[in-house]
């Protein structure tokens, strides 16, 4: 197998999603890392490629995405791994050399650089994805099918949430860069915790029931004094074509580590699912008993066969869904090698552009005393 030489924009040797996504390159085995501009000045982003063992460093993605595409054995593809006000910008970069792309989530910090980078990709013969991470996981490919196959029937209610508690206390102020940046509004932009986490339970939301968000009323808190940006969300949903949901995030949750939960109502059943143990998926047909569904277990359908990499009853998650991502990412890619197409459910530009949406309209309700906003 030829591997996809990749590059990496941020994710330097101390970031935590930096090395996550080494990992789930490197699970598969289908990209080999090779150059990156891994931090804000040369001289850290030559340390950190030192230290990974990365052949070529650069002080600037500019600087890379112009020599890259420039060499014979340049990257195919590039991740980005930065916060996410550097996203536009360096994704674009890339696009514009017809290098692929896969960033991390969320799109941008601001709407205006949303449909910049919307804008630039659609331009690009180069694929954008967004990772979403949580739409790997074999039973949410699972859920997304049954849905998909009716076995709900139609939708009706929708719950989404996601609650951790790691910002219970003003972190920001006492030196964790993790923290610094995402209450930081001109690096995390309008949103905070609605951008940081609640996006991921509202994608996961759309990915399962392929329902469309019409509209919705949020209600934002800073609950720690001086935080700059939001640190919990209230937010009631109304999607096209009558299903009502209700979504909560929050950081500042003693006792929740990172309880992302997903609970969908048809008139026919319903399923829920968490990812703090996502190899379990409980299905109950109306009247009848729950059913305990499994990771590549006895009903498991194709599309949670196909994300399953070990046998059931072995604990699989989150870089295991991650790395999914980057599987289907390397299908795509190569498939473009030879100008072919292959089906693939990734979260794309799109999904990042509804993303924004979604933040945009919370923050509007919420300064509206959570007033109904069309999204």
């Amino acid at each position: 197998m030829t591997r996809i030489r990749l590059g990496m924009v941020g994710g330097g040797n101390d970031a935590f999603i930096g090395a996550v996504h080494r990992i789930a390159a490197r699970i598969d085995d289908r990209y080999e890392l090779v150059a990156g501009a891994l931090s804000s000045t040369p001289e850290k982003s030559a340390a950190s490629a030192e230290a990974l063992g990365i052949a070529r460093s650069y002080g600037s993605f500019e600087d890379m995405a112009a020599a890259e595409a420039a060499r014979e054995d340049g990257i195919e593809a590039v991740a980005i791994v930065t916060p996410n006000h550097v996203h536009c910008a360096a994704s674009a970069a890339f696009l514009k050399h017809g290098i692929h792309v896969i960033c991390d989530k969320p799109l941008t910090s601001t709407m205006e650089d949303a449909h910049a980078l919307v804008a630039a990709a659609e331009a690009s013969s180069a694929k954008f994805i967004l990772t979403h991470n949580y739409t790997g996981y074999p039973l949410i490919r699972q859920a997304r099918q049954m849905v998909a196959d009716g076995t709900l029937g139609k939708i009706r209610v929708v719950q989404a949430k996601y609650a951790q508690d790691w910002l219970t206390q003003p972190l920001e102020g006492e030196g964790v860069k993790q923290a610094e940046w995402r209450t930081d509004p001109a690096r995390s932009g309008a949103g905070g915790c609605v951008g940081d986490i609640g996006t991921h339970a509202f994608n996961l939301a759309g990915f399962v029931t392929g329902l469309t968000l019409d509209s919705l009323a949020a209600d934002l808190d800073s609950f720690v004094e001086g935080r700059r940006l939001d640190d919990n969300v209230h937010v009631l949903l109304r999607y096209a074509g009558g299903a009502k949901g209700m979504l909560w995030s929050s950081q500042v949750a003693p006792g929740n580590e990172n309880r992302l939960t997903l609970r969908v109502y048809g008139e026919k059943g319903g399923i829920e699912w968490g990812q703090e143990n996502p190899n379990v998926l409980h299905y109950t047909p109306y009247g009848e008993p729950t059913r305990i569904l499994t990771r590549g277990g006895s009903g498991a359908l194709p599309a949670n066969l196909d994300a399953t990499r070990i046998p059931p009853g072995h604990p699989e998650g989150y870089l295991e869904g991650f790395a999914n991502i980057y599987n289907e990412a390397a299908d795509v890619i190569l498939a473009d090698r030879e100008d072919k197409i292959v089906a693939h459910v990734l979260p794309s530009v799109q999904d990042g552009l509804q993303g924004m949406k979604f933040i945009d309209a919370c923050v509007r309700s919420s300064a509206s005393d959570a007033a109904w906003v069309k999204v």
